[in-house]
């Protein structure tokens, strides 16, 4: 891996983070991969297509172009400056090809490059906003050996896992990691990884742990979660709580209560609900009978009766975040949700064309280093201003994609594209405000 993970100050202007970018995108796409080629033996012997070409190949022909055929590939290694044809590359994609790009992806995401802080005061109150989430790839039943998806009745599957966190506070990733299928989230890497004093962790339901949230609590860690049904609940006074009773025993459609949770390591919050509307509730059950009926599971009536309500549980004070502030800081978490959609969507990160299983594996690496790429562009360009759109942001990247690609090998070449690329984001890559549903960014701003 490249030695020495690059990590750029919170302070450091966006502009100043092009530098480490074009040092970060020659190495991984050069010499590291080069590195590969050799030790993987995807390069037996002097050959023009190396571990270096190969990679550039795919990374920037499927930037360029997600759904690429053999001949676009084609072109891709000719603006890495070799020539080949369809069928030499074709015989490329082996078990050894899709070990070297997965190797020059982790050494992607060993990179750590972040921006200053964006400019919302709600989230200038923690010490970065971080989120954790996952999204699961299926692939062909010829790769559950390499990666077991979910097995089911009708035999052996194959799908991996990408795990993320974001800072959402300087945009800094860590992510994707690449995990099996059939990983539960709980297995995360970052599900024990210590966050700094004074920040603020938003996760998934997957990622609920009343251990974890008392590790936190101890080390100075401030989090907001949905409560996860069936945990146990008490009054401040040490009586079990009938979550359901209590709630349809009350008048007001807001409750901030300081409860206990947990049956054995009990953990003191706040527990914060909100009555939903009726056409809210009756849409919840629906979703849940329907679950119910696809995973053939029987759903408890406590979790019927409890659609009525949006329940949180948070160690945020009062005095540090009143109820409708954790609301709409909860609402950030799909933020990391819009990342995956944006891969998926965008650079297409879960579609190929190939029935070769190692052309697939390569495609899906190969993507997914542009993503984190992709990623690093939108700090240098826009991550400090909360209007940004990081869709359009990919647009414009994909536009310079091929440019990129030929002036990868010349450093003062490179960082000249990039600067280009920062600036049309920064000019052009925004959100418009709406009256009517506004966008998280707004209600952010506006919670201050």
């Amino acid at each position: 891996m490249i030695s020495g993970a690059n990590h750029i100050s919170q302070e450091v202007s966006p502009m100043d983070t092009i530098p480490q970018i074009a040092e970060a995108m020659q190495t991984l796409l050069g010499q590291r991969a080069d590195e590969l080629g050799l030790e993987l033996r995807f390069v037996q012997r002097q050959k023009k297509l190396s571990g270096s070409t190969f990679v550039q190949t795919l990374v920037f022909g499927f930037q360029t172009k997600p759904d690429a055929r053999y001949e676009d590939l084609c072109q891709s290694a000719a603006d890495a400056g070799v020539a080949i044809t369809p069928q030499g590359l074709e015989q490329r994609f082996t078990e050894e090809a899709a070990r070297l790009v997965y190797e020059v992806l982790r050494s992607a995401v060993a990179q750590v490059i972040s921006t200053r802080p964006v400019a919302i005061p709600i989230l200038q109150r923690f010490e970065g906003v971080y989120l954790r989430d996952s999204s699961v790839i299926s692939l062909p039943v010829a790769l559950a050996e390499t990666w077991p998806g979910v097995g089911h009745g009708a035999g052996s599957t194959a799908a991996l896992k990408l795990q993320v966190e974001l800072n959402f506070s300087t945009g800094q990733v860590a992510g994707p990691i690449i995990q099996s299928g059939r990983t539960q989230d709980q297995a995360s890497p970052f599900q024990h990884q210590a966050l700094p004093a004074g920040a603020l962790h938003l996760a998934d339901l997957g990622y609920f742990s009343l251990e974890r949230l008392a590790q936190d609590e101890q080390q100075g860690v401030y989090w907001i979660t949905r409560l996860k049904v069936g945990t146990a609940l008490y009054t401040p006074d040490g009586q079990r709580l009938d979550l359901v009773s209590w709630l349809n025993a009350q008048q007001a459609t807001q409750l901030d209560q300081r409860v206990w949770v947990g049956a054995q390591q009990r953990v003191n919050c706040r527990l914060l609900a909100v009555r939903v509307p009726q056409e809210v509730a009756d849409q919840r059950r629906r979703r849940l009978r329907e679950y119910a009926r696809k995973k053939q599971v029987t759903l408890k009536a406590e979790t019927l009766a409890l659609a009525d309500w949006t329940l949180v549980i948070t160690n945020v004070p009062e005095e540090k975040l009143s109820l409708q502030e954790a609301l709409i800081l909860l609402r950030v978490r799909w933020q990391v949700e819009l990342l995956f959609k944006l891969w998926k969507s965008h650079a297409r990160v879960d579609e190929w064309r190939s029935h070769n299983p190692w052309r697939i594996l390569c495609e899906v690496y190969a993507k997914l280093i542009g993503v984190v790429i992709l990623h690093w562009l939108c700090l240098t360009g826009f991550w400090d201003r909360p209007n940004r759109s990081v869709f359009k942001a990919a647009q414009v990247v994909q536009k310079h994609t091929p440019t990129l690609a030929i002036a990868l090998h010349d450093r003062a070449f490179l960082i000249a594209v990039l600067t280009v690329v920062s600036t049309c984001m920064m000019a052009t890559c925004r959100v418009d405000r709406r009256r009517k549903h506004p966008s998280t960014y707004q209600l952010l701003l506006d919670a201050c």
